[in-house]
């Protein structure tokens, strides 16, 4: 069994994550450390996958994602339905 999409898209925080990391002014490898910190091992190649649509997800790492960048996880999913036809 492959792997699902939505429209073809691996995720859907993939744009609103890179926006709110750049905001923050935190590289790929600080958001590494900082989810590391967490419990939570992610290395620079699986956060640009993420960025780029190229991997999953997963429910904790979103979690971690909104905890680490100070935002609601409501915030990383804004804009979905219109870029998916929801």
């Amino acid at each position: 069994m492959g792997t699902r999409k939505l429209n073809g898209k691996l995720n859907v925080i993939s744009k609103n994550l890179m926006k709110y990391r750049a905001e923050k002014g935190i590289s790929q490898a600080d958001l590494c450390k900082k989810l590391a910190l967490l419990g939570i091992p992610l290395y620079t190649n699986d956060i640009y996958k993420i960025e780029h649509n190229k991997r999953t997800v997963k429910d904790y790492e979103l979690y971690a994602f909104a905890k680490v960048l100070n935002v609601k996880i409501e915030d990383l999913l804004s804009g979905i339905t219109e870029e998916f036809d929801l």
